[in-house]
């Protein structure tokens, strides 16, 4: 997987440092205790400790090893967390376009020395319960990383990740495969034209048809011109052809060398017993090398420069008018510089984030553009640093306007420096961020540590984040003008400054097309028919290995009985707020509190339901009460960990025609702040401000603009729900309310020039919304603060009382069901039933500026409490990595593809960034046939139902914990019962399965394709084309 490090790192740079502290675990001692016990100069199976530290912001201990004989280093992080993570990565700096370190990060997953089988990664998803497996390839770095919360399959998984990335067979066929490779299109036909395919070709065509990530990629290449950041790391598509498989292997032995590794651990489980299977199963066999792959500093440029790239128009662009992107970037410090990263990329908050920051105020209000360039604010993914600012969705005539606005900027702020209220506001976001608990923990320290590690930077100084918050205080209260002299040095100062525009090309995709088809002419003409020949030959060969029966019998195993047999209850207790129902579940939040409420929109007009959206994205954003929408911005950054609304379409467990509508609440805080948050929530609920037509116009101009640029990442979940829009009631609605259907709307109202009438639908929605009598909320706390909430959550209920009001519902058909199940009487949930729902057949085909297909055809089965559902669960993950991964992805060359198995009783088939269309239809189809012929074995099942199991078991964090029960109405009782029919899934109900609901005659089907310009289709009356 290609990744780009300025959006990972944003998401990262202020790290979720999110603490499980899992009471439930209870041990003698904690694991981070127990590492405190280790000795700097201890050695240790080949590894000598050279740092022991305490890290009490994080609950963990830090340990810093390097291997002696060579040079390996090596991070542990203990902690008391189950959910254990191994990750090891490669500083892996290519000179040139061709994606070698791309294509090797696929190329040593296909199969190694002790595990020569084909593909073994994507076969260890289903013959283990890891949470998380992936491989990374950044700018300048390569990352393997896995987590599991089972001891045994820690080890499986690590002695197949060891052998991967050490001792990988990298062989010519796979390079054909991953890479590249000139083949006839049809390859049993061999006067069929010759095309270029391959996994990395085909996934970089898709990555540089999107326009964010296209000019991401332009934007570093040119701040850094003079070493390995000029170059993309990914692969550019017509420099992918000219890498060879000798140079892969080159480039393997060079830079996979343990002298040239960093290797990280995380978790509850024994450091000593990791250690020891790494240096036995690699280390051993290696001596030290000096890998030479050190980054040196990119000159700094005398005066700035500027330049200009071209992209493909964007179809869904709310103004084609207005497609030009500006962006101004400066080259900062190193990132190794701890204390100066975290000063930087606080200012780059303060300087861009939320409505009261000086660019948001200078570039967005003004609606010069629809939002912030694609790269915005600090990035640390590179050995120096790089603040970027600019617009997006502006007109090509504003372009000058807009440098002189940054520079304008940027002297107001060295003017007038930053309030104290909102540097306090950031810094309580951080502490925020340290209490809250995810459950990928151990990821998001590995990832948050990659790049300075790799540049030889002190990953421990970096965990150690209240030292920084407490220096930077520090450091302010000395120096008041602290910010403003870092903001003249680094940006009025700086000689090294890049500004880049892009605009639309229209016949961009046409050259992209054109001189795709010159470098193949090019490769082609130089062919003898003897090497055409050998091209056919190959071409066979590599089918004939792609669809052979694999023995993946050398690689190792969980058992079905290695699964738990039952789940862990968790507790939750019913009670009430104001006379609306309240579910209550202690947990050990760290001192957070979540607050949920789920409100209905039974009542709500039909004409305003596409409106919701907007109306979730308004409400928290445009002032209430005494707040105007800058003071309700910083009240809510000083006050709460986030405040949202969002909508939700819930389809019922028991019967397909009936769901539950609504938009839900979600706010969390610190315990000290709980009757602050509930004011928040209280202000919008009794007086939200909707009278500021200026602001609602940047809003909706922030958001068709983010639905659009959207689709070219979740093209797949876009074809998903359209497929399935006319299978069910509640698919329908989610289609209006989160796919195509509401992209396009979003874009007819950023059209409008008048949004008056947008901005008197708003309280009308509210007052059907925001009404306590279609609503029932959640509270996750700690018990020492659960009365303390429960007190609080009760003010608030009196406080928007006044909005009660018994309304009729729209639709005739509403179902009651008990929120508490075992009490039979009581608050219910209530549903719309539609029993006369008659679902139809439909083919939907959306053409837009891509280069590749998002293909997806959806199946009305059953629901989740059926008795087939947990078969068709299971055979969903058997159709997908027994048979749809082969024939998507390694024969057609797709990203990605498969099947799964929806709540909503919907069964969808996928590819992602596919290079085909209708021949993925018929991939499907085979897929269906090939489940019919019952030709899997036990072993086939066996990991289907460790891929589902693993899934449904993943950790769930404190916040979320009884959630499935508060929104779905499922029970741990329901999750138990379908446990049991996972387990007891066979054969027999397979294949029954398969031909009862999949088989051609017994199904109704939806199908989507979103994608390139396609002649098939437009002459095929079955489609609608939109």
């Amino acid at each position: 997987m290609f990744r780009q490090g300025k959006t990972v790192l944003q998401k990262l740079r202020y790290l979720s440092l999110n603490r499980q502290q899992h009471a439930w675990r209870l041990k003698s001692s904690s694991a981070a205790e127990r590492a405190l016990q280790y000795q700097p100069g201890q050695r240790i199976h080949g590894f000598t400790v050279k740092e022991v530290a305490a890290v009490p912001d994080l609950f963990l201990t830090a340990v810093k090893l390097t291997h002696d004989k060579t040079g390996a280093q090596y991070l542990h992080t203990a902690r008391d967390d189950s959910n254990n993570l191994f990750s090891v990565q490669f500083r892996t700096t290519p000179m040139d376009n061709t994606g070698v370190p791309h294509i090797l990060e696929h190329t040593v997953l296909c199969g190694s020395e002790k595990y020569p089988c084909r593909d073994p990664f994507f076969k260890m998803l289903n013959r283990s319960l890891t949470t998380f497996m992936n491989a990374f390839t950044a700018s300048d770095y390569t990352m393997y990383p896995f987590s599991t919360q089972n001891g045994k399959d820690f080890q499986n998984l690590l002695s197949v990740y060891l052998d991967a990335v050490f001792f990988p067979c990298l062989r010519e066929q796979d390079f054909w495969q991953e890479g590249w490779r000139l083949e006839n299109e049809n390859p049993t036909d061999p006067d069929s034209p010759l095309v270029f395919k391959g996994v990395v070709f085909n996934e970089m065509k898709g990555a540089f048809s999107d326009n964010e990530r296209l000019y991401a990629q332009h934007l570093q290449n040119k701040l850094y011109p003079d070493h390995t950041y000029s170059v993309v790391s990914g692969g550019e598509p017509l420099a992918i052809p000219d890498l060879s498989w000798e140079q892969l292997k080159h480039f393997h032995a060079t830079h996979y060398h343990p002298s040239n590794a960093r290797f990280f651990t995380y978790g509850d489980l024994p450091l000593e017993q990791h250690l020891k299977q790494i240096e036995e199963e690699a280390l051993s066999r290696f001596d030290r090398t000096d890998p030479n792959t050190q980054v040196p500093s990119q000159p700094h440029w005398s005066s700035p420069r500027e330049d200009h790239v071209t992209c493909g128009p964007d179809a869904l662009a709310p103004d084609p008018a207005k497609q030009n992107t500006l962006c101004m970037s400066y080259l900062l410090g190193d990132i190794t510089d701890t204390f100066e990263g975290f000063t930087l990329s606080l200012l780059s908050s303060l300087m861009i984030s939320g409505p009261n920051s000086p660019f948001y105020k200078a570039l967005i209000e003004p609606k010069i553009g629809t939002d912030f360039s694609s790269v915005v604010g600090y990035d640390g993914s590179t050995k120096e640093a790089s603040f970027s600012i600019g617009l997006q969705g502006m007109a090509e005539d504003d372009i000058e306007r807009v440098k002189q606005i940054i520079n304008q900027t940027i002297e107001d702020i060295i003017m007038n420096g930053f309030e104290e209220e909102r540097i306090e506001a950031l810094l309580h976001k951080i502490e925020i961020q340290m209490k809250h608990q995810s459950t990928s923990f151990g990821l998001s320290l590995a990832s948050y540590i990659a790049s300075c590690w790799n540049h030889d930077g002190d990953p421990v100084e970096l965990l150690q984040i209240s030292d920084s918050v407490a220096k930077f205080r520090q450091t302010l209260k000395e120096n008041p003008r602290f910010l403003q002299d870092k903001v003249q040095h680094y940006f009025k100062e700086n000689t090294h400054r890049l500004t880049l525009s892009m605009s639309p090309d229209e016949a961009y995709l046409e050259k992209q097309a054109k001189a795709e088809e010159e470098k193949l002419q090019q490769k082609i003409q130089t062919l003898s028919d003897s090497h055409k020949k050998e091209i056919y030959d190959k071409g066979l060969e590599l089918l004939a290995a792609q669809s052979q029966t694999q023995d993946a019998s050398c690689l190792p195993a969980l058992k079905v009985s290695d699964i738990e047999p039952t789940i862990n209850i968790t507790p939750v207790e019913m009670g009430a707020a104001g006379g609306v129902p309240v579910q209550y579940c202690e947990q050990p939040t760290n001192g957070m509190v979540y607050f949920r409420a789920m409100c209905n929109l039974n009542t709500l007009p039909e004409d305003l339901r596409l409106y919701v959206p907007l109306f979730c994205t308004a409400i928290t954003k445009m002032g209430c009460g005494g707040l105007d929408y800058r003071q309700q911005a910083q009240q809510m950054e000083l006050r709460t960990g986030g405040m949202s609304v969002s909508t939700q379409v819930i389809p019922d467990s028991t019967q397909l025609d009936m769901y539950e509508q609504g938009v839900l609440l979600f706010s969390s805080c610190l315990e000290r702040n709980l009757p602050h948050m509930f004011q928040l929530w209280s202000d919008m609920f009794n007086s939200p401000h909707f009278d500021d037509e200026e602001r609602l116009r940047v809003l909706v101009m922030m958001s068709a603009q983010e639905l659009a640029n959207g689709i070219s990442y979740s093209g797949h979940m876009y074809a998903m729900t359209r497929a399935g829009r006319n299978l069910s009631p509640a698919g329908e609605l989610a289609e209006s309310l989160g796919g195509m259907e509401q992209v396009k709307f979003m874009k007819r109202i950023a059209e409008m020039s008048d949004l008056s009438q947008v901005l008197r639908t708003l309280p009308r929605i509210k007052k059907h919304l925001f009404n306590p009598d279609n609503m029932r909320c959640a509270v996750n706390a700690t018990p020492q603060k659960m009365s303390d909430a429960a007190g609080q959550l009760d003010n608030f209920m009196k406080d928007v009382a006044g909005n009660r009001r018994e309304r009729k519902p729209v639709r005739p058909n509403i179902i009651e069901r008990p929120l508490d199940p075992l009490a039979g009487s009581g608050p219910s949930r209530k549903l719309i039933s539609e029993p006369n729902y008659q679902p139809c057949q439909m083919k939907t085909f959306f053409a837009l500026p891509f280069p590749v297909n998002f293909v997806s055809e959806c199946i009305r089965t059953v629901p989740f409490s059926h008795d087939d559902y947990a078969s068709l669960s299971v055979l969903a993950r058997m159709m997908t990595a027994k048979f749809l991964h082969g024939e998507i992805r390694e024969k057609g060359g797709a990203y990605g593809g498969g099947a799964k198995m929806g709540g909503g009783g919907v069964f969808s088939f996928y590819s992602y960034r596919d290079p085909n269309s209708v021949q993925t239809l018929s991939a499907f189809r085979k897929g269906v046939d090939w489940a019919k012929s019952g030709q899997f074995t036990q072993q086939d099942i066996d990991e289907a139902k460790l891929s589902v199991f693993s899934a449904v078991d993943s950790p769930v964090a404190p916040s979320d914990k009884g959630m499935g029960r508060f929104l779905s109405g499922i029970t741990d009782e329901m999750k138990q019962n379908y446990r049991e029919k996972l387990f007891a899934v066979d054969h027999k109900h397979l294949l029954d399965v398969a031909g009862r609901y999949l088989g051609v005659g017994q199904r109704t089907c939806g199908v989507a394709i979103l994608g390139p310009e396609n002649d098939t289709i437009k002459k095929d009356p079955s489609w609608i084309v939109k």
